[in-house]
């Protein structure tokens, strides 16, 4: 391996550090050794100085790192040590610093869970990468997820569960995203056209199935008379008369209602658009609360379940299930907004903040100040004598 008193330069080749056998430390130069445990296994070492100590640097096993990746180590890490830096400090930051996929993900969740509204979403946002990006990703440092990875996590959920892998997509995204912000990736997110490679989905169903407005009257009379828990029942009456949605119903508590002035105001922290909404109650949603606290009692929950929690986001679809209707609850705010524009002389803005949708256009927006309480309270009112009385 080189001339008595030279220094080895390149001495090792691919046969020698696969063919020695020997235990011991075999030279290739400037420093960098291969060493032959007893066991038979080998791995390179760089034997450098740092700061005015001698140090040993492992650069890995050999069945994994080659010779020549070796040698590039090794020649970084000597021109780290010669410029005053230390190899073996910076190796640790660097290996500390890369997070994960799995720890990204925990990351990010950790960090926007306190903004999302709905706990449910929050577990949900979470666990779907748990399920499905976990088992192909999150052992794999951040920075070496490319677009093959991301494929393989969508492609046996694309076309049986199109929402799902769509949800997960994002998700990956947004991880990916938050990563190169954070300075752990650099380079285009490889999320971005992944679905080049996947098969069309089908058509996607945005809508939830709904009743025509028209058979409205009669489900609420059924619903009445169904064998459905009475607060369940008073519940689901109270989200129909008011176009609420089920998670604003289910969480509702006294301190939001105003009952000289007839009034709910759902706090900005359970609303998906994340403002403050008042709603007008018609006199049959008043009896509605009326009847729900002659049963439930003085606690904080209008419609508590056991032990005082709120009652199942199940609630509702089961009552549907044993009605046999193929509905959802959520679909009577389309057959509320279909009767509005249908049956009533109203403007269309008033239906819509019924409903506590967002004003898309920014003029309109800008104009529109108030919440237009009075028009929508005639409006309820005018929903409820549809459903419940028929006029």
């Amino acid at each position: 391996m080189g001339g008595k008193g030279k220094h080895p330069d390149k001495a090792l080749t691919n046969v020698q550090v696969r063919a020695l056998k020997v235990p011991g430390r075999y030279a290739d130069g400037n420093g960098l050794y291969l060493v032959v445990e007893p066991s038979g296994s080998k791995r390179w070492l760089l034997r450098t100085v740092v700061q005015g100590r001698r140090r040993d640097i492992g650069l890995g096993g050999a069945a994994l790192v080659t010779i020549a990746e070796a040698r590039e180590k090794a020649l970084s890490y000597r021109k780290l040590a010669r410029d005053g830096g230390d190899p073996l400090a910076e190796r640790s930051r660097a290996q500390v610093a890369v997070p994960t996929f799995a720890e990204a993900a925990e990351q990010v969740h950790a960090e926007h869970k306190a903004s999302w509204k709905n706990a449910k979403h929050a577990a949900q946002w979470v666990t779907t990468l748990r399920t499905y990006a976990n088992p192909h990703l999150g052992a794999k440092r951040i920075d070496q997820i490319d677009s093959p990875d991301v494929l393989r996590v969508l492609s046996p959920i694309w076309l049986t569960k199109p929402e799902t892998a769509r949800r997960v997509r994002q998700r990956i995204k947004t991880v990916l995203d938050w990563a190169k912000a954070a300075g752990h990736r650099s380079g285009d997110n490889p999320v971005e056209g992944v679905t080049k490679g996947l098969p069309k989905q089908g058509e996607r169903d945005e809508h939830h199935a709904a009743l025509p407005y028209a058979s409205v009257p009669e489900f609420v009379a059924k619903l009445r008379a169904s064998g459905q828990g009475e607060l369940a029942r008073l519940a689901f009456e109270f989200l129909i008369l008011t176009a609420a949605r089920t998670s604003e119903v289910l969480g509702a508590t006294w301190a939001e209602i105003d009952e000289t002035e007839a009034l709910w105001t759902v706090p900005a922290a359970r609303m998906k658009a994340g403002r403050e909404h008042r709603v007008p109650l018609s006199g049959r949603a008043v009896e509605v609360l009326l009847r729900a606290k002659a049963i439930a009692g003085e606690g904080a929950l209008i419609f508590p379940g056991r032990s005082g929690k709120p009652l199942s986001n199940m609630v509702f679809l089961m009552a549907l299930r044993r009605m046999e209707m193929p509905i959802t609850a959520h679909g009577f705010r389309s057959s509320f907004r279909d009767w509005a524009a249908e049956r009533t002389n109203l403007p269309r803005e008033v239906a819509e903040m019924a409903l506590a949708h967002a004003v898309e256009s920014r003029v309109e927006a800008a104009y529109r100040r108030g919440d237009l309480l009075q028009k929508r309270r005639e409006l309820m009112q005018m929903w409820t004598d549809y459903t419940i009385y028929q006029t």
